[in-house]
């Protein structure tokens, strides 16, 4: 469910966005999803075709995955989130609420949960193409 709402945002999003560039049809989305954000791609793209309005009636969505890059605050160690490492009770309560990511991963290099999120979380628009 919770690429339903992602899905609709992106599209309430790229509406508006279509609005202000006054274009009357929408034919390419392309949308980054951040890796942390652990997003079924699949369900998101079926969602994205079945929520789009009409004037993205023949639109594609491309949707591509961004690295997500942790850098600890206590060391200033920089490391690669890897999904892969964490059990499925984990991984899940990730995807629905990412800010408790800090409970379960902590520096590779000292063992601190105090890290920022420096690149690769969340989901948002690349690029939206489409004709006046």
């Amino acid at each position: 469910m919770h690429e339903w709402t992602l899905a609709e945002a992106v599209i309430a999003t790229a509406q508006q966005i279509a609005e202000k560039e006054k274009l009357r049809e929408v034919k390419e989305v392309t949308i980054k999803v951040g890796e942390l954000q652990q997003v079924e791609k699949g369900i998101l793209q079926f969602a994205l075709s079945q929520l789009k309005p009409t004037n993205f009636k023949n639109a594609k969505f491309h949707i591509t995955r961004a690295k997500t890059t942790l850098k600890c605050r206590v060391c200033g160690n920089t490391w690669l989130f890897k999904k892969q490492k964490l059990d499925k009770d984990t991984a899940e309560a990730i995807h629905f609420i990412p800010e408790v990511a800090h409970t379960y991963i902590k520096c590779p290099k000292c063992g601190s949960p105090d890290f920022e999120i420096t690149e690769g979380r969340g989901i948002w628009l690349e690029s939206i193409k489409g004709a006046r």
